[in-house]
């Protein structure tokens, strides 16, 4: 009843934010679907000349949605959709292009494989009957899209086809990359190789010149500098298409007074009132909170939260009221006062010492449909109830509990006389809990759960605590409809403000926070606010430039308006991008080159001594692992020493650190093995898998790709 007031209390709100969602849905629509131009974009993608479909691909994403049970966004599910067709499509081209296909005979092979385990397809003796299988594929197509069962699954022809489908892709997906697998191989030279990166060491000597003996401020670098870097090094630089847009917030939260107007009416409950009835014509007095005989049903014609009929621990109760409640009397209130999103006013009903942690003995009898019942068991729910009370009779008649806990089906619980300790916490079934903790020692039952009927007998209770039995009226807290009003307002006049002035400066004066979010195309996501496509979309539209700004609703929150500060297309980054990363590579080199020239002496101790730096030796290093004591992970520096004849000293070398000279001095030769084999196998298997990722991820690069999912679905 609470909920459906404020519904009420919002209709003219509501009605208007539906009306202006449908007319920005219908004029967007128009635009996005090329009405004026009498065109559709019906095409997803364009992959190696292949189209997916824009109805068939939406429906697919529909499909993968509801079976991920709402988990993934639409924005997820479209994108987990595209890889997959993605896949197909590229994989499908190389098939064709090399005649692969599953016949007729293989494909009936396949379904033999993945089905000879199904009884529908067997004959008496269990063997697999192709007959069989060609009798119900027959039968399906006869059915004209009604299901037949199979197995543990209802099926139709066309759910069929798909199977076969899938099953003849996977089996032409297993013969090709098994083709490139049979070429893949390593060469005895390629094995030696490995053998002597790891076998193969050296003992060397060197001096580092440190980047960081020269100050950046001595070393400038020109933006045209930064641009040939770029261009010599594009991939690294390669950007998707951004958008740089701020936003301010504009909550739709309920105010002080909304939340005085809540608590007032949470009070305003307690006492009786008066209401006309038109159907007898009298006045009738309404019970409140201080009179009402049927609390359950008070509490759920005026709560937000139903009536728990339960006594409560003091850990059980709202933090903010526990303290209190607990030693109040029966009748007595607590609140209003504010529970997260709620305020509440709370009555004692009742209190009870109630123990924390009981012992009891049971004896379990299972009927039929029960939570965890075993096959063999037969009893219907009467029938279980009809034993359990006799069983209850026994006892009661002088018959010892113990006596008859093999008519129990807990043999768990039976090996210990049928006891069973828990404390209040503990995740028994309700009905079982509440009789041992709300009754007396010694009390003997029958309760009905889940599992069946239980004779019970209490043993034992202990650690007696206060509990009370509250009745608690909830009102959520929530914005008043004048609040809406003015939330609305505020924005709206941001919003028209914000043509004539700057937009930082207007949410300065305003005391708004402005946020800045980057986007890319296929984005969704705001931070705090969740997946908000819509924006992401309005960004990037073709009419929508630099400076300006809109206003959008957002769910269970309010609104936001948005400004776009900066367009990015795809292509290479900015200069001023780029140089985060380029500008200390280019002082880099930049660095190397000026320290080289400063290297005249020829042994390393002069050099050391002319650059104030020591002499450093390391033993012992491969050329599998580049890391170089003392100095890091520096892969020239070590090629290099590879490269030496023992005794010699390189010339500088630029690494990652600093300008190396490097003097070998030993050369620890390994000794050849006779055989290569293990090494060859290894590095055989290591190549094989890894074919799978990276032959699809190189035929992706080489697709010819449109990609038009931007424009076309979400």
């Amino acid at each position: 009843m609470a909920v459906l007031n404020k519904i009420r209390q919002r209709s003219l709100i509501l009605i208007f934010v539906i009306a202006m969602a449908l007319f920005a849905f219908v004029i967007g629509d128009l635009f996005r679907s090329d009405a004026f131009s009498g065109g559709q974009q019906d095409v997803i993608a364009t992959i190696n000349g292949t189209d997916i479909n824009r109805i068939e691909f939406q429906q697919k994403v529909k499909s993968y949605q509801d079976r991920s049970g709402g988990r993934q966004t639409s924005t997820q599910a479209m994108n987990a959709i595209y890889n997959q067709e993605l896949r197909n499509i590229v994989l499908k081209s190389e098939f064709d292009a090399l005649g692969l296909s599953v016949e007729k005979d293989e494909m009936r092979d396949l379904l033999k494989n993945s089905f000879s385990s199904y009884p529908e397809f067997q004959d008496e003796n269990g063997t697999f009957d192709v007959n069989r299988l060609n009798a119900f594929i027959s039968n399906l197509k006869d059915l004209n899209g009604d299901t037949a069962p199979l197995g543990n699954f209802m099926v139709n022809f066309d759910s069929w086809v798909n199977n076969e489908q899938s099953i003849a892709t996977n089996a032409i997906q297993q013969t090709y990359y098994n083709m490139i697998k049979a070429g893949v191989s390593t060469t005895i030279s390629e094995a030696e190789d490995d053998y002597f990166g790891d076998a193969k060491t050296v003992d060397i000597r060197y001096v580092q010149v440190p980047y960081t003996t020269i100050a950046d401020s001595l070393v400038t670098v020109s933006k045209s500098e930064i641009t040939a870097y770029m261009k010599k090094n594009e991939d690294k630089y390669k950007a998707d298409a951004t958008r740089e847009v701020v936003y301010v917030e504009f909550k739709e939260e309920a105010s002080k007074a909304d939340e005085d107007e809540i608590k007032a009416g949470l009070l305003a409950l307690k006492a009786d009132k008066t209401e006309y009835n038109e159907s007898s014509k009298n006045t009738e007095t309404i019970p409140g909170f201080d009179t009402a005989t049927d609390i359950e049903e008070f509490v759920n014609s005026n709560s937000d939260i139903k009536y728990s009929d339960a006594f409560l621990r003091a850990a059980d109760l709202p933090a903010a009221a526990k303290d209190t409640l607990v030693k109040l009397s029966a009748g007595s209130y607590y609140g209003p006062y504010k529970d997260g999103e709620y305020y509440k006013l709370s009555k004692v009903i009742a209190t009870k010492e109630l123990p924390d942690s009981v012992k009891v003995r049971h004896i379990l009898i299972p009927n039929v449909g029960g939570q965890r019942a075993d096959p063999s068991v037969t009893k219907t729910p009467e029938e279980a109830k009809k034993t359990a009370d006799s069983i209850l009779a026994k006892i009661n008649s002088g018959t010892k509990f113990l006596d008859l806990l093999d008519l129990s089906s807990d043999k768990v619980s039976n090996e210990k006389d049928g006891e069973i300790e828990f404390d209040y916490k503990a995740g028994m079934a309700p009905e079982f809990k509440a009789y041992a903790f709300d009754n007396k020692v010694g009390d003997v039952d029958v309760v009905q759960t889940s599992f069946g009927y239980h004779v019970i007998e209490i043993l034992e209770q202990k650690s007696y605590n206060q509990t009370v039995k509250v009745a608690t009226i909830a009102d959520k807290i929530e914005p008043s409809d004048q609040t809406l009003q003015d939330v609305f307002n505020k924005m709206s006049k941001f919003e028209i403000a914000a043509k004539d002035a700057d937009f930082n400066e207007l949410a300065k004066e305003r005391n708004l926070t402005v946020k800045p979010i980057t986007f890319k195309e296929l984005d969704e996501n705001i931070p705090g606010l969740g997946s908000q496509r819509e924006v992401v979309r309005w960004s990037f539209e073709e009419d929508t430039d630099t400076g300006d700004f809109k206003n959008f609703a957002i769910s269970n929150f309010g609104f936001i308006v948005a400004k776009v500060v900066e367009k990015k297309e795809k292509g290479l980054m900015s200069t001023e991008d780029a140089s985060i990363t380029a500008l200390p590579e280019i002082r880099k080199e930049k660095k190397a080159k000026m320290i080289r020239e400063k290297i005249t002496a020829t042994t390393l101790a002069d050099i050391a001594k002319n650059q104030s730096q020591s002499v450093r030796s390391a033993s012992a290093v491969t050329i599998k692992n580049t890391t170089l004591s003392g100095a890091g992970v520096e892969p020239k520096v070590v090629g290099a020493a590879f490269g030496l004849v023992e005794g010699t000293i390189s010339k500088p070398i630029d690494g990652e650190k600093g300008v190396y000279v490097v003097e070998v001095t030993k050369v620890n030769e390994a000794t050849k093995l006779d055989n290569y084999t293990a090494i060859m196998n290894r590095l055989n298997t290591e190549r094989r898998n890894a074919v799978q990722s990276k032959v699809f991820t190189a035929l992706e690069k080489a697709a010819d790709i449109e990609d038009n999912r931007a424009k076309t679905v979400y």
